[in-house]
């Protein structure tokens, strides 16, 4: 069973929402959208989102590294750990994301593919990416990434 991130507002179920996230890691560095949250500031999320009705999990992270940063990637056949975190969605909804963590690398940048222009790709050590990641699942997942890279 995936660990659960955060809790559910008292008295409420949210709905849940499947999600597919990447860690994309090229010349030693990870890559993070810098994304702007109202009343919030910007804040750092791995690149990833929702499933599209019919979209697999890798389907769906391929494309959310495309249109939330710009890159072309090829990722591992299977997500590396699965983490579910309640979290609060611009649309003001609270959802349970069950989320998929993939690893994986760039194949090429290719700026026409964003389609969130708030987004904003940053790469960074991922050592430091723990410490700044917003979402605590996806504070854990590079942590476990991480671990898996230096047991390989």
């Amino acid at each position: 069973m995936p660990p659960q991130f955060g809790a559910p507002p008292p008295g409420q179920v949210p709905p849940d929402r499947p999600a597919a996230f990447c860690v994309i890691e090229r010349d030693g560095l990870v890559a993070l959208v810098e994304v702007p949250w109202e009343g919030r500031g910007l804040l750092l999320h791995l690149p990833g989102g929702g499933l599209d009705p019919g979209e697999t999990e890798a389907e769906a992270a391929v494309r959310e590294c495309g249109e939330e940063a710009g890159l072309v990637v090829a990722l591992d056949a299977e997500p590396f750990v699965r983490a579910d975190h309640y979290f609060l969605h611009h649309d003001g909804m609270i959802r349970n994301t069950r989320g998929a963590f993939f690893a994986g690398r760039v194949l090429a940048e290719d700026p026409s593919r964003v389609t969130e222009p708030d987004h904003r790709l940053v790469w960074m050590a991922p050592s430091e990416a723990v410490v700044q990641l917003e979402r605590e699942s996806h504070a854990w997942a590079v942590a476990a990434w991480l671990r898996l890279r230096a047991r390989a």
